[in-house]
């Protein structure tokens, strides 16, 4: 009965709109179409003489497809009954979902002979950024190139380099550089990222599904992006694009109205693997050092401070506690044992400049120190006090996993406790090794209760707490009674010493 009346309904509306059609024709009159049609003929003598913007895109074109190469990767895997290790997952497979993916090359066959190991084939792309000597250096994606065990290249001419070598390889930024071996290249030239605005018009080349020299176009659609795909210990700043970027443009060049690498094409958010809006590239920026390093070194150095940072815009009440007025800078949340900042930061600083330059996130200092060199002094302006001073630091070599250094804890089965849900003890021999504190005494956290305002301060077993709203405290019934007589509703603030350094807690009840 349904389908009936839905094709009754849609003959009705058929019929409604032929009428409306025919009674159309009745009412244009001929001074109407004479104007219509004036109008037509107008326009399109307008259009033949507007200037082919077409050109713009052919000459783009001619300059930098010569650089642009296909990057055909062989990598010897562990066979585990399990699943691929995920490096290799993101590289060769799709994770669809809706989750951010990074564009896989195609999958390959599987390798025979050691039944303790498969190869993967998969394709990519890069774009050549020097060449002499005979010798050619082509920017990559370390998850097209990282790890490889054989590489094969593919020239915009036809040209196939076997044997190209991987110089180095960087996953915090998810770039490498590639070197082969070969005469009459082409380098692309560096173009300014910190020039691009939302809105530009940018284009993307790559090897996507093996097509090397595919050019698509579209704006940047935002900068500055933040995507979660490089894990805690990545550097992403990303450019939003809108234009296509499919499996195999990873590592491919994104260039401006003039012809120059802006970027370098890295990840696609997709629920189907597929291109479906928003394409991010690392901006040349951040991606020219990188290469510089990688093609010099092998390697990446980065400065390294040794603090816990959080936003202070997302830990105003905390800021604040401290006397610090303003709305943005960087909170200093902890400092790490045996760090370039041990007895030069502590926590509750807040950062508001580096070198004279200003610091409104904690993305800013991040980046900002890694890109100075171990050994170097910086000066900070950090508010502490009540006052703005100035607290030079000489940088440290960034860890190889930072991440580790910072969050590596000796855990123990979270209990119930006291007020705020924690359980502490004095501090002694055994506690101190258990947990592995330098210090002699004080009021030690041993459980917390994983649904309480102490763990959703922060705290954790191995946390031995110093003071209480600026009040020294040496035991746990000191800790206690302050914190009782604490308005935990405007917040209180616990400085707390740890096998990692010392960090600040701001406890506050909702």
């Amino acid at each position: 009965m349904s389908k009936w009346h839905k094709s009754i309904g849609t003959a009705a509306l058929s019929a409604s709109i032929l009428g409306a059609a025919v009674l159309g024709v009745h009412v244009f009159q001929d001074g109407q179409f004479a104007y219509a049609e004036q109008t037509v003929n107008a326009t399109r003598q307008q259009l033949a003489s507007v200037d082919d913007s077409s050109a713009v895109y052919r000459d783009i074109h001619n300059v930098v497809e010569p650089s642009v190469v296909e990057i055909r990767v062989t990598k010897t895997v562990p066979h585990e009954q399990t699943q691929i290790p995920e490096e290799f997952q993101r590289f060769f497979h799709d994770f669809g979902g809706g989750q951010f993916n990074l564009p896989a090359p195609d999958e390959g066959d599987n390798g025979g002979g050691n039944q303790s190991e498969m190869k993967e084939v998969g394709t990519g792309s890069g774009v050549i950024m020097d060449a002499s000597d005979g010798y050619g250096y082509i920017l990559t994606n370390n998850h097209v190139a990282g790890g490889a065990s054989e590489m094969t290249v593919t020239l915009s001419d036809g040209r196939i380099i076997k044997d190209a070598q991987l110089v180095g390889a960087d996953p915090k930024t998810d770039l490498a550089v590639v070197k082969i071996k070969a005469d009459h290249l082409i380098p692309a030239t560096w173009g300014d990222s910190t020039k691009l605005e939302d809105g530009d018009q940018i284009l993307a080349f790559g090897a996507p599904f093996g097509y090397v020299g595919s050019m698509t176009h579209g704006i940047v659609s935002a900068l500055h992006r933040q995507a979660g795909i490089l894990g805690n210990d990545g550097y992403e700043n990303f450019i939003q694009v809108d234009a296509p970027i499919n499996p195999g443009n990873s590592g491919g060049p994104l260039v401006n109205l003039h012809g120059e690498v802006v970027g370098v094409n890295t990840a696609i958010a997709t629920s189907s693997g597929g291109f479906q809006g928003i394409g991010f590239a690392i901006p040349s920026e951040e991606a020219r050092p990188i290469y510089e390093q990688l093609k010099s070194t092998g390697k990446i150095t980065r400065g390294w401070l040794g603090i816990e940072i959080e936003n202070v815009s997302d830990f105003s009440d905390a800021a604040a506690s401290e006397g610090f007025k303003g709305d943005t800078g960087v909170l200093v949340h902890g400092v790490l044992h045996n760090s370039p900042a041990t007895d030069e930061l502590q926590p509750g600083d807040v950062i508001t400049k580096l070198d004279g330059r200003t610091i409104d996130t904690t993305t800013e200092l991040r980046d900002d120190v890694a890109v100075a060199a171990p050994g170097s002094e910086v000066t900070l302006n950090v508010f502490r006090d009540g006052k703005q001073q100035d607290v030079k630091v000489k940088l440290g070599n960034q860890p190889t996993d930072a991440s580790e250094v910072a969050s590596a804890t000796n855990g123990h089965e979270d209990q119930s406790g006291s007020a705020i849900g924690m359980q502490m003890q004095n501090l002694n021999d055994d506690l101190a090794q258990q947990y592995g504190l330098t210090e002699k005494s004080g009021a030690v956290v041993v459980s917390v209760d994983p649904n309480s305002l102490a763990a959703q301060a922060g705290l954790k077993p191995g946390d031995v707490i110093t003071e209480v709203d600026h009040h020294k405290v040496t035991s746990p019934q000191q800790v206690d009674d302050a914190l009782s007589k604490a308005d935990l509703k405007a917040g209180v603030q616990l400085n707390v010493d740890n096998q990692q350094g010392s960090e600040l807690l701001f406890v506050k009840a909702s």
